[in-house]
C-alpha cells in the first residue's frame, strides 16, 4: 500500500540518537552509527522524531509501504515494560531484600466533582489557584454521562499542553471541564469517539475546546473530535487551540460553527 512514512538522509544523520527515545513506537535504532527505520510496520508515519534530529536527515514521504500494525507496537511496548520491570525488580530485591510492597487500588479513577477556588481568591506565595471543577479527567476514565459534564463546555486537551502553558488553569481551564488525551499513545481510539460522541449528544455539553500542540500527531486528536462529531445528532461549535513547543499560542480560532 502507498502511505506516508519516514525516511532517513543516512548522509545527514550524525548518528546521535535522538530520535530513538522519540519514536513511541521502537521503530528507530542506531545501527553502524546511523539512525535506521528498523520496521515499517512499526512506523505511523506521523513524524514526531522529526524534531528531534539536529541535522534534519528525517523526512516523511509516501511511497509504498507495509501498513502500520498498532498491534506489533502494542506487544513491542508490552514486552519493554516487562523487561524494565523485572530489571526493576532485581534491583528492588538486591537494595531492599524480601521486602515487598502491598498493592492498592487507584482512587484517582472515582468520579468528583469538586468546587474550584474563585479566580479572584489570591493565594500566597507562587501558588496558582487550580480551575478543576472533577475528577478523573483521563479520557479512558471519564464517565461521559457524570453530572460534571451535563451541560458544560468541555476543554478537550492533548496531555502536553498544560505542562507547556502556565496560564492553562486561569486562561484556558477556568468555567470548563476536562478531558485529557494523547493521540500517539493511547490505545484503544474509537473508546474515546464515543465517549465524546455521549458527551456532544446525550450530556449535551455546549461548546468543544480542542486544544493541541503543533506537532503533526497530535493533529489525532482533533480528527477523533471530527469523527465524534460525525455520528453526533447535535452540533455544537468547536475551538481550536493549537500550543507550540515553546508555550506559545501558535492559533486560536473557531473551527466549527454550529
Amino acid at each position: 500500500m502507498k502511505r506516508e512514512i519516514i525516511t532517513i538522509d543516512e548522509e545527514l544523520c550524525n548518528g546521535c540518537g535522538l530520535c530513538v527515545p522519540n519514536c513511541h513506537e521502537g521503530a528507530l535504532q542506531i545501527i553502524d552509527g546511523k539512525a535506521r527505520l528498523v520496521s515499517e510496520l512499526m512506523c505511523d508515519g506521523l513524524g514526531a522524531c522529526l524534531g528531534y534530529c539536529p541535522e534534519g536527515a528525517i523526512t516523511i514521504e509516501e511511497r509504498e509501504a507495509e501498513p502500520f500494525d498498532e498491534a506489533l507496537v502494542m506487544q513491542n511496548q508490552v514486552s519493554k515494560s516487562k523487561a524494565a520491570a523485572e530489571t526493576h525488580h532485581h534491583h528492588a530485591h538486591a537494595h531492599n531484600g524480601d521486602e515487598s510492597a502491598a498493592g492498592c487500588g487507584c482512587a484517582g479513577s472515582m468520579t468528583q466533582t469538586f468546587t474550584p477556588v474563585p479566580a479572584a481568591v489570591q493565594m500566597p506565595g507562587r501558588h496558582i489557584a487550580s480551575a478543576l471543577t472533577h475528577w478523573p479527567v483521563q479520557m479512558h476514565l471519564i464517565n461521559p454521562r457524570a453530572g460534571h459534564f451535563q451541560g458544560s463546555d468541555l476543554l478537550l486537551a492533548a496531555d502536553c499542553t498544560a505542562f507547556s502553558l502556565g496560564s492553562f488553569h486561569p486562561a484556558f481551564l477556568r468555567d470548563k471541564t476536562l478531558a485529557i488525551a494523547c493521540p500517539k499513545l493511547d490505545s484503544n481510539r474509537e473508546v474515546y469517539v464515543e465517549k465524546l460522541r455521549i458527551l456532544i449528544d446525550e450530556s449535551q455539553i455546549n461548546m468543544l475546546t480542542v486544544m493541541i500542540m503543533e506537532v503533526p500527531c497530535c493533529s489525532g486528536l482533533l480528527q477523533m473530535a471530527e469523527l465524534a462529531l460525525s455520528q453526533c445528532i447535535r452540533q455544537i461549535p468547536v475551538k481550536l487551540i493549537i500550543v507550540s513547543v515553546d508555550g506559545q499560542i501558535k492559533q486560536e480560532k473557531w473551527y466549527k460553527v454550529a
